[in-house]
């Protein structure tokens, strides 16, 4: 083995300590300057949380926004609840349906879960056809959530004619869950 002289040892301890300095000045301000930052970012952050106020009424209206969704129900009366909610949201954004129409449901697929859902669900298509203006469209898409029975939609289809640009003909098929 080597054997280390006085003088070898004292230039390894000269470039142990320049190495420090030279990593300390590389990144020592920048680290200090960062950290200096994310402190503040962190009191800005618990600042504007403690401005916040939740309480019960405040809770009640994230509770508002929520959609509701009703438990799917056997075939037939599935269709009756689902196709008279929807023709309603149609009447009530101003569209007037050519005709509603059910496609054939899917087939029921094995359970994954078993003990959890020995059922298993199918959904439903609903295919609507219509002509309107855009405005009713978006009235339609805003409020498409607040139907218990929808699960969601399968196909949204608009065309406008070059020559009546406010006519829209919309293509929509929207689905359900039943038994």
């Amino acid at each position: 083995m080597y054997k280390l002289t006085q003088r070898d040892k004292r230039v390894l301890v000269l470039g142990a300590i320049c190495g420090i300095a030279i990593v300390a000045y590389r990144f020592g301000p920048g680290v200090n300057d960062r950290w200096r930052k994310a402190k503040e970012s962190l009191a800005k952050l618990n600042n504007q949380l403690s401005i916040i106020d939740v309480n019960d009424s405040s809770e009640g209206g994230l509770a508002s926004i929520v959609p509701v969704f009703e438990t799917p129900a056997d075939e037939e009366t599935q269709k009756f609840a689902f196709r008279s909610k929807f023709f309603d949201q149609l009447k009530k954004a101003g569209i007037k349906s050519k005709g509603l129409k059910f496609g054939a449901p899917s087939k029921s697929r094995k359970a994954k879960n078993p003990p959890y859902d020995e059922e298993g669900y199918r959904t439903l298509p609903l295919r609507c056809t219509a002509t309107c203006n855009f405005q009713q469209v978006l009235t339609l898409l805003v409020t498409l959530n607040e139907n218990p029975y929808l699960v969601g939609v399968e196909e949204f289809k608009m065309e406008m004619d070059a020559k009546k640009p406010q006519e829209v003909k919309l293509d929509l098929t929207v689905s359900t869950f039943i038994k």
